[in-house]
């Protein structure tokens, strides 16, 4: 193959591409071709349209009515506009916080509903705010952490165990962890689960009502698209709803906190999980981000995704492999996330050296390139200007 043949190709691909005029929602500025919506999802016109008018109309003119004409319904609304995403049912979904404050709330609940237990398993891989997170829950209530890679998770399970949390996408390598193997191995022990959906929600399917999951997390940054700190995600399946509890008690999560009473009740459902107040702008523009996937279906998504990952990997063995580029994702389509890792001594400096060029993507150590190939705006064709610049580097 020579590059001839990849742009050839690439036009085929873009041109049978269902998805392709959802591109058109995303302001993405000329002249840059972007891969690091792993990390940050650009921004669209719908959320910049939605901001405009909260800021001059809903703060500016109607001010503090703005909470009870709207601002107040915003978590449970915004909630059950995701939950579709990661296939939960109504209500049981709410938004608020960040990743790592939902990852806290969901271990507490879980250690909480499971009293004689004495250990918490975790992918020693995981992203560190799960693990440093998974510590302090653990030495919080005079547990063991148990760190164990992604493969010896099921086997590091058993009757001492009250929680098993992992993140169903690795941040690295976009390894796709058994989610339903892991998910029965911990019910059969009597344990919880409780998943990171951070690199997986918007991108790879995922449905928390099927794997009979009870915990799950996740950003709305990345794929969701909904901003530079944009609220997280937290999901608490319904049979537990009624009686787990979480330990940051705020007034939001009250039963009735516009009755400021001293002692805490908690609010029934979903919103027990709410602590403080929602950031309303933060709030407005994940909720605006979200409309795009009312449209397309999330095997969709997927089709791309893997659609695109696939060519990346093809082009990486074409014209890549010899020139000191390793890579650090699996193979198989259905064992990888959105993301492609590429190992290269001089990672860090070639990503910053893209920027500049009008490239943009990510670099973890010690020496990963990440590429997210994200399926609501990324292109066949993008990948081939990737690699050109990657091979003439």
């Amino acid at each position: 193959m020579n590059f001839t043949d990849a742009e050839q190709l690439a036009s085929q691909l873009d041109a049978s591409d269902t998805l392709a005029s959802l591109r058109g929602q995303f302001d993405i500025p000329d002249g840059i071709v972007y891969f690091d919506g792993n990390s940050l999802g650009p921004l669209t016109y719908r959320s910049r349209e939605v901001l405009t008018r909260t800021i001059e109309f809903e703060w500016r003119e109607r001010l503090i009515r703005s909470w009870n004409e709207d601002w107040l319904a915003m978590p449970a609304r915004i909630g059950n506009a995701l939950a579709p995403i990661i296939g939960a049912s109504p209500n049981t979904v709410t938004v608020c916080d960040n990743t790592s404050i939902n990852v806290h709330k969901a271990l507490m609940s879980a250690v909480a509903l499971r009293p004689d237990r004495t250990e918490i398993v975790i992918d020693i891989n995981n992203f560190p705010t799960d693990i440093y997170i998974a510590q302090s829950v653990a030495d919080q209530n005079n547990l063991t952490l148990i760190a164990v890679p992604a493969d010896r998770i099921i086997e590091s399970i058993s009757e001492r165990t009250a929680v098993v949390t992992a993140t169903h996408v690795d941040y690295r390598s976009a390894q796709l962890l058994d989610a339903e193997g892991i998910t029965l191995a911990a019910h059969s022990h009597g344990a919880l689960v409780v998943w990171d959906l951070a690199h997986t929600a918007g991108a790879v399917p995922f449905d928390v009502t099927a794997l009979d999951v009870d915990f799950a997390v996740g950003c709305g940054y990345k794929y969701l698209n909904g901003g530079p700190g944009a609220p997280a995600f937290i999901y608490v399946a319904p049979r537990l709803l009624d009686t787990a509890s979480q330990p940051l008690q705020g007034w939001w999560g009250h039963e009735f906190p516009f009755e400021f009473e001293t002692s805490f009740r908690p609010a029934v459902g979903i919103d027990r999980y709410l602590t403080g107040t929602a950031n309303v702008l933060s709030m407005k523009s994940l909720e605006a981000a979200l409309e795009i996937f009312s449209g397309v279906s999330m095997v969709e998504l997927r089709a791309k995704s893997q659609s695109l990952t696939t060519f990346f990997i093809d082009l990486f063995d074409a014209f890549l492999a010899e020139k000191g580029f390793s890579l650090g994702t699996p193979r198989d389509p259905e064992s990888r996330g959105s993301h492609v890792a590429l190992g290269f001594a001089g990672g860090k400096a070639l990503v910053e050296t893209m920027a500049e060029q009008g490239v943009i993507a990510d670099f973890r150590p010690p020496d990963l390139m990440r590429f997210g190939c994200a399926p609501l705006y990324n292109s066949h064709m993008d990948i081939v200007h990737l690699v050109k610049m990657l091979a003439a580097r």
